[in-house]
């Protein structure tokens, strides 16, 4: 039995649907890590709430430099 084409695809998706999707899972573990071991005295969804455009800025850096970082371990 052959494999088309199109098999070939569906399954180059889905392996990379799985790739992301354990990227998203590491990425948001580590951000929990980070967020609770090294910065314990400051509460970035209260100061984001807050208004604090400074600390969704850094959060948000924070996070993309994290997918970055295991999106290059993962491949």
């Amino acid at each position: 039995m052959e494999v088309t084409t199109l098999g070939q695809t569906l399954m180059n998706l889905a392996i990379s649907l799985g790739y992301a999707l354990v990227t998203l899972l590491v990425s948001v573990i580590t951000l929990y890590m980070i967020d609770h071991f090294i910065y314990k005295n400051i509460n970035f969804i209260e100061e984001i709430k807050k208004g604090n455009i400074a600390a969704s800025i850094f959060y948000s850096v924070v996070l993309i430099f994290v997918a970055i970082i295991v999106s290059i371990a993962i491949n």
